[in-house]
């Protein structure tokens, strides 16, 4: 016969499933928090609305559509379900984005340090 060493079968159950219900609770924790809206569900809007602004604004040849966009066209598209599912999570960031790629400032989301 051969000895194994570690713990008995019945202490690696027991750890098992205490490990289980511990992850099946912080997972329950984590859904009652966020719901179905993802933790970084922010970066996520805001950076929809800065790549649809940017696109706009590189096609728009003679500046017009630039410039209805920081008059209030951001949030008028948002409102209009124009954000899509990504405006959804925070459509007040979505805006924000738009804005910032209107404005040609660089999103806040690059860089090697937030």
């Amino acid at each position: 016969m051969h000895r194994h060493e570690g713990p008995s079968r019945g202490r690696f159950a027991a750890g098992l499933t205490v490990a289980v219900v511990l992850a099946t609770a912080g997972a329950g924790l984590l859904i009652d928090t966020y719901n179905e809206r993802p933790p970084w569900g922010t970066d996520i809007a805001y950076e929809g609305g800065f790549v649809q602004a940017s696109r706009i604004r590189g096609y728009d040849v003679d500046g017009s559509r630039t410039k209805a966009l920081l008059a209030g066209e951001c949030a008028l598209m948002e409102r209009q379900g124009m954000g899509g599912d990504r405006a959804v999570h925070d459509p007040a960031a979505w805006v924000e984005g738009c804005l910032d790629a209107a404005a040609g400032r660089q999103s806040r989301n690059q860089g090697i340090v937030r």
